[in-house]
Formats: structure tokens, C-alpha cells, sequence
């Protein structure tokens, strides 16, 4: 299945002196706790299978500037899984079908616990047919325009998700007699800066969150990777420069704008278990965006970066064809969920990676809080900054504990990447988790 994916590098030239200064911005939570009486749920359909049970339930969560956003909310229970206070609440955009009923019974599955996906994440069409980044440029515009904090279409994507764990727990109560108390977000690409900005508002429910393919925190120091890696911005955020929002105009208005949905404004905040994956091959963002906020970021995190795999974190062979599902990236979710619903452990995975640029290679050293069942070496290498379609190589590495060190060769010509990547296992579900990756210039 073809996760229904599009997001955003936004652009802009200079940090905001607000931003420096610490403030949490309250725009985003104005907004979210805004009484609304528009909100409702009902079941509409029941169908069972013979891997389990899948509910519909027809949503409203809001109506945003005189338009109602009404969801469809899938809940999928496994015939071996009970009920449990956690649940996933995985977001997304479109509407329910074949594929997302077989993906949500299979992660649910492995889990072994109930899952939900929330569709229609943002209502479109909107504004004369325009969609997913076209509809965000689009009140990226208006809100310069009006100066209306409740413009930014981020906002009434969070507020879906909120509405969406309360018509759940409604659901859980009435359906089965049972209590969920807080929820795993999860979600990818502009889902996944909606999972950030969900987890943002402090509710006390978000258990923990799982972004995907939104790889773009602290989008000021952004701007400038993209310039670096590609000596312009990447061509998927075409819709902004069109709407000339890149570089956002050094106005006051738009400065703040910057600040409001950029997830690094909230990092105090946001304070829950993290896991963090990426494709190596990703057109939006450049290879090492990652290390520009990593570090920043608070509380227990895991990552994980998925080798010749795009945006849509289907793995390829050399010859171009893709897996028909996101493998690698579902089991390490569902591994992710697990710990977090049944409290079970993750392995902490600590790392280094020694370079100086100009010398023959790079030592990694990883310090695990378990031996994982297996260590690969993840390398590739490219004329330029730009590793969009570099082909990412495997070698193994003896694993003799928890701890290991290993040396990558840097090449005489153009720039190199690598990474470790290890297997881990988990109740008989094997995943990955990986290192942050370095890029290396060609040795002197």
C-alpha cells in the first residue's frame, strides 16, 4: 500500500528574536480548546473478517471558518487482541478502502491490540478544488493577509486528532464497556507535523508520538541544508514558492507565522517517548536534516532511517521496483506501539560518530541497552550533497554484546553517508532502530 503522503519544507531566512527567548506560543492551543459545538460521532457500519473487526464511525470534530470537517475514523480489532487503555491513532488524509482496512488489521495484528486511523486529515478539496500543499499554502496566505491565528490549516489538522481520541474513548465506553486512557499519534509526512503539533498542545492523553517523514524541525536552519544539499529549494515545495511564501516575507506577520507551526517552537514541550522515521531517499529534505534538531530534542526517542526508500518508505531493489508495503517502517511502528501500550522496554541505543572532514574515515561506536540480533552498515555515496538517488549498500558487522565499534572508509572522490542499522526483537517481532547518519566529504 501506498501510504497517502505529502508535506512541507517550509523556507525562511532569519530566526524570529521571539523564538530565541523561550516562549511557548498559544495560538495552537487557543485554537484546539475552542468550544465547538459542531462535534459528533455515531457507528455507521460493523464488518467482521477473519482477521477481526473493523468499525466505522462517522466524525465531525469542528467547523473551521463557516466549513464543516466531517472523518471517517476506522477502529480495527484483531480476533486475538483485547481492548487495552493505550490505543494507536494513526492520521491521514483521503478516505477508507480495501488497502487501509488489510494495513490496519495488520498493524493491529502485531501490536495485538486495537488501532485506529482517522481519515480526512485536512478536509479537502477546499478554496475552488485545492489540496494538501496547495490548501496549506493557501491559508499560509491568509493568515499574512488577515493576521487570523486560526487560519493555518495545521490547526484544524491537530484539532481532528483531538476530537478524534475523544469520539474514541466515547466509542470504547459504549461499545465495550472499556476505558482508553491515551493514545499513541502517529502519522506521516504532513500528518507527521500534525502528530508534532498534537503532541504541542500538552494533552495529557498523548501517550507518546510516532511522526514519519517529516523531517524538517527548526526550519530556519532548514532553509539553509536545502541551499546546501541541493543549491536550491527541493522542487517538491513548489506550491510555496508559487504563493511566494519562500523565503517567507520579513514581515511581523510572517515571522510569527513561522513560529506557530514550527514543532521546534514546542520542544520544551514536547517531552513524550518519540519515535522518528525516515526514508534515505526522500525528495524534500536533505539527507542529513535529522542532525539539526535531533540533539534538541527532549525525553526518550528512537529513530530509524529506511535505505532506498522514499517518501513513502517503501524499500527498492537496484532496479527501481518497491516493496508493496512500508515493511521495515510498519514492524519498528508496531514494535514502538507495543512497548508503549503493554509498558515493555525499548532498547536504548546510544551513538557516536567521530569524522573531521578531510581525513579516510569515520568511527562509530554504539552502546546498546541490549545485544541486538543483528548490526548492518549502512553506506552510500554521491558527486554532491544531494543523495535523493544514491543507492544505500549493506555489510554486517560481527556482533559479540552490546557494545560495538566500526570504521567506514571515506572515498577519494565526491561525499559519503552511513549509518548503523540494528535488529532488535521484541515478543517475536523483529525491528529496527537506526543511528543518526553523518555525511562525509572526500578525504584531502
Amino acid at each position: 500500500m501506498r501510504f497517502i503522503l505529502c508535506s512541507l519544507a517550509l523556507l525562511i531566512t532569519s530566526v524570529p528574536a521571539f523564538s530565541a527567548q523561550g516562549e511557548v506560543p498559544s495560538e495552537l492551543t487557543d485554537y484546539v480548546n475552542k468550544p465547538d459545538d459542531s462535534f459528533s460521532w455515531k457507528v455507521a457500519s460493523q464488518t467482521t473478517t477473519d482477521a477481526g473487526t473493523i468499525y466505522t464511525l462517522d466524525l465531525v470534530s469542528q467547523t473551521w471558518h463557516d466549513i464543516k470537517w466531517d472523518h471517517k475514523l476506522q477502529v480495527y480489532l484483531p480476533k486475538s487482541a483485547k481492548p487495552q487503555a493505550t490505543m494507536v491513532l494513526w492520521n491521514q488524509g483521503g478516505t477508507p478502502g480495501i488497502t487501509s482496512g488489510i494495513l490496519g488489521l495488520e498493524i493491529a495484528s502485531k501490536v495485538n491490540a486495537p488501532v485506529a486511523f482517522l481519515f480526512g486529515v485536512p478536509k479537502q478539496p477546499l478554496y475552488g478544488g485545492k489540496t494538501e500543499d496547495g490548501l496549506i499554502a493557501e491559508t499560509f496566505v491568509k493568515y499574512l493577509e488577515t493576521k487570523d491565528p486560526s487560519w493555518p490549516l495545521l490547526f484544524p489538522m491537530v484539532k481532528s486528532i483531538v476530537r478524534g481520541m475523544d469520539a474514541i474513548q466515547a466509542f470504547a465506553k459504549e461499545e465495550w464497556n472499556f476505558n482508553v486512557n491515551s493514545f499513541v499519534i502517529a502519522g506521516a509526512s504532513k500528518r507527521g507535523w500534525t502528530t508534532w503539533l498534537t503532541a504541542a498542545t500538552g494533552d495529557k492523553r498523548v501517550k507518546a508520538i510516532a511522526p514519519l517523514v517529516f523531517d524538517t524541525l527548526n526550519i530556519a536552519v532548514q532553509m539553509k541544508n536545502q541551499i546546501t544539499a541541493f543549491d536550491k529549494p527541493s522542487e517538491m515545495i513548489r506550491d510555496y514558492v508559487l504563493r511566494k511564501l519562500v523565503p517567507i516575507p520579513e514581515t511581523e506577520a510572517a515571522q510569527r507565522l513561522w513560529v506557530i507551526i514550527d514543532p521546534w517552537s514546542y520542544r520544551e514541550k514536547i517531552t513524550v517517548p518519540k519515535l522518528i522515521v525516515n526514508g534515505t531517499n526522500d525528495p524534500y529534505w536533505p539527507l542529513d536534516a535529522l542532525n539539526t534538531y535531533w540533539d534538541g530534542l527532549k525525553g526518550d526517542k528512537w529513530l530509524l532511517y529506511v535505505p532506498n526508500a522514499g517518501h513513502e518508505l517503501c524499500e527498492r531493489d537496484k532496479e527501481g521496483k518497491p516493496q508493496p508495503l512500508p515493511i521495515r517502517a510498519m514492524n519498528t511502528l508496531a514494535a514502538f506501539s507495543k512497548a508503549q501500550i503493554f509498558d515493555k522496554s525499548l532498547p536504548k541505543v546510544n551513538s557516536s560518530a567521530l569524522y573531521k572532514p578531510g581525513t579516510e574515515c569515520i568511527d562509530f561506536s554504539v552502546q546498546c541497552s541490549t545485544k541486538p540480533r543483528e548490526v548492518v552498515v549502512l553506506s552510500t555515496s554521491a558527486k554532491s550533497r544531494d543523495f535523493r538517488k544514491s543507492w544505500w549498500d549493506s555489510k554486517n558487522l560481527e556482533v559479540a554484546g552490546p557494545k560495538m565499534d566500526c570504521k567506514v572508509d571515506v572515498p577519494k572522490t565526491g561525499f559519503s553517508a552511513a549509518l548503523l542499522d540494528l535488529e532488535f526483537e521484541l515478543e517475536g517481532l523483529k525491528f529496527n532502530l537506526s543511528t543518526p547518519l553523518r555525511i562525509m566529504e572526500p578525504a584531502k
